[in-house]
């Protein structure tokens, strides 16, 4: 337990600071309502309405999926460190893993989701 007490630490210590100037604008920041600076504004002219049409999603779709392969990609690290320890099992394993995030990667491939128009 002793081990981890430097990680808490620095938990509570960001929690803390994170805390401290979520509510410290709200006790010092100016207070000085307006109607003018409370209404939409976008490039000079007052939104109207939602472009008609679709609005396309690819760039969106490319992110997602970029953050879905990035954060399964970040168990190779743990594994790469404990690689000698885990033996046969562990390559084996590993081996189960990534086929499973690359036939992810095919399919959406074949989808299109990674194709910019």
């Amino acid at each position: 337990m002793i081990e981890y007490a430097s990680i808490l630490i620095l938990a509570a210590l960001a929690a803390g600071i994170a805390l401290i100037m979520l509510f410290a604008n709200a006790l010092f920041g100016p207070k000085r309502p307006n109607p003018a600076k409370a209404q939409p504004f976008e490039c000079g002219v007052d939104p109207i309405a939602l472009p008609a049409g679709r609005i396309p999603v690819h760039f969106y779709v490319a992110a997602m999926l970029f953050v879905v392969f990035d954060v399964e990609l970040v168990f190779l690290f743990p594994w790469a460190v404990l690689a000698g320890a885990l033996g046969w099992a562990g390559l084996v394993e590993m081996g189960f893993f990534l086929a499973i995030v690359l036939a992810g990667f095919v399919y959406a491939w074949k989808q299109g989701a990674l194709e910019f128009k």
